[in-house]
Parts: C-alpha cells; structure tokens; sequence
C-alpha cells in the first residue's frame, strides 16, 4: 500500500485541475484485479480511479517496470511493482492468482494506454474470473479509440487489427482478409515499418481515405490524412520514430463485392493456369469476399462435369 498522491503541476503546460476535484481515495479500493489505463503519452491523461488503484494496490503488474517508474514518480506512488509480460506470463500467472485468491490487491498496466489490447493478460483476466476473483476495469486512454475519433473517418463500425505481420507477403496476406470488412480498420505500426504498410495497404483496398497518428496526446501530436497511396510520402522521415496509428475509411458503396458470375468467372480463368490455392488467393483479393467464401466456390466448380 502506498500513500495518497500529490496531484503534480501539467507536465505539458494544460490546465491544472479545477478546484473541488475529488482527491484520489486509495481506500475504497476493493480486493480484485484492477486492469487500469495509463497515460499514452501525456500524464494529465491519468483518471482519479486510476491514481486510486494504483495507489491502493497491494501490488501492480507492469509491462515494463522501467516504463511505469516515469508515471509513479510524477504522481509520488510508491507501489511494490513488478513485471508481467509476453515471456514471463505463463510462469507468473499462477502465483498472481493465488495472491488475488488470498484476498489481495493487484493492478495490471501496459507500457502505455489500456492494458490487453495487443499487450498480454487476457488469459489472467480469463483464469481469474473463472475462479469467481472480482475483475475491474478502469477505463482510460486508448491509442486506438484516440485515433479513430480524431480521423475524421466513421466510427460507428471498426475493426482493431493490431500490429500486421512484418514480411511484406504476409501483411498482403493479412489485409487481403479484411478488405472486404465494412468498418473502419485500425492498426498499429512501428515507424520504421509503417512506409512500406502504407504501400502494401495502398495495393490492396486501393486509394482509400486514411489517417496517419503520430505522437498521440503528446506535444508534438501530428495526423496525416489523405489518400492511402499519398500518405507515406506526407510523413518526414525526421517523424519515423516510434509506433504510430493507422486508421483507414470502410469500402466505398461503389465497392460492390463480386457476386457469384463475376466469382465463377475468375476462377475458371485462374484455376486454368495455376493451383488451386494461388487462384483462391488470387481471386480473394479482387473480389472483395472472404477466402472461405471464394475457396468453396472454387471447389463447387472443380466437382462440376
């Protein structure tokens, strides 16, 4: 258990907290596991239940304790911290079940923004309530819910895809599935990728209206909006730093998917020249419908006289 901390002065010059804000109150924090959002990139972004949870916690879970330090000392917690992540969840997860079993306190961070969204801890999460531990979650910053609302782009569908495959051929692979998805998508990718993500997205939904966030909440926040196949070239390379977020518009209702004539048709064509898989591949791309729906097609036509 740590003390109440002290709210500390804006660490990016914006407005203190007005007067008669409700101080953080460790105390009311219940015994469970509190999955608690953290700041993206600018501090102030820290809710009062979280800074109650993080506060109250007999322990906190961190990504990367080293990360979560730079939070702590701005808010003068104090917390026993130690590391959940990728390579140590497995071996970690049963003793922090027994923990919360025993009654205690623990909250789980990511490096940045809510935790488990392309970060580990859904199967503590899954484990935990399975055995009737109380789960909380204290909503906060999202990279990817701030993009999408700053996109200027729909979103009342989306789609969160996480961070694609690096190899070129399998990010194509990748997108291809979700061309056809009526919903605004969403990725993560690491700036020195994100040039080369932009150009096989560009080649596979076509010039689609797309958003580019760099820097999210941070001073030096920037969006680069505009057609998939110009956005690469609207980002300075002094800017390829980091993870950014891409946001890109649903198909068009000129879109239309291929309907069944248009399906047989290249798939005849297709499956003339090559393998039955290179022409499901093939034909998927093109025609807007899933692979599964194009592969029972090309099977249908195979067992035709």
């Amino acid at each position: 258990m740590t003390s109440v901390p002290n709210i500390p002065k804006d660490p990016n010059d914006q407005a203190a907290l007005p007067q008669g804000a409700i101080a953080p109150n460790p105390k009311d924090i219940a015994p469970g596991l509190y999955l608690v959002a953290t700041p993206i990139g600018n501090l102030r972004d820290i809710t009062l239940r979280a800074l109650d949870a993080l506060a109250g916690a007999d322990l906190v879970l961190a990504e990367d304790t080293r990360m979560s330090r730079r939070l702590f000392e701005a808010y003068g917690l104090r917390p026993k911290c130690e590391a959940y992540h990728e390579h140590n969840a497995d071996r970690r997860r049963q003793s922090v079940l027994t923990a919360l079993q025993e009654g205690r306190t623990i909250a789980l961070i990511s490096d940045a923004g809510t935790p488990l969204i392309s970060d580990p801890g859904y199967k503590l999460v899954r484990e935990a309530a399975a055995l009737d531990i109380a789960v909380f979650a204290i909503p906060g910053p999202s990279a990817l819910l701030a993009a999408l609302t700053v996109s200027g782009l729909p979103t009342d569908k989306f789609l969160f895809a996480g961070f694609l495959p690096p190899k070129s051929s399998a990010r194509k692979r990748a997108l291809a599935k979700q061309k056809a998805t009526q919903a605004s998508l969403i990725y993560y990718e690491t700036a020195n990728r994100v040039v080369a993500a932009l150009a096989d997205m560009a080649e596979t939904f076509g010039p689609r209206p797309a958003m580019v966030g760099r820097e999210l909440t941070k001073r030096f926040e920037s969006h680069y909006r505009g057609p998939l196949d110009q956005l690469g070239a609207q980002i300075p390379k002094e800017e390829l730093r980091g993870e950014m977020v891409i946001v890109i518009g649903p198909p068009e209702e000129s879109d239309d998917l291929w309907d069944e004539t248009q399906i047989d048709k290249a798939l005849h064509q297709a499956l003339s020249e090559q393998s039955l898989k290179s022409a499901v591949d093939e034909v998927t791309k093109v025609s807007g419908q899933t692979r599964r729906t194009i592969y029972q097609r090309a099977l249908d036509l195979q067992k035709r006289p």
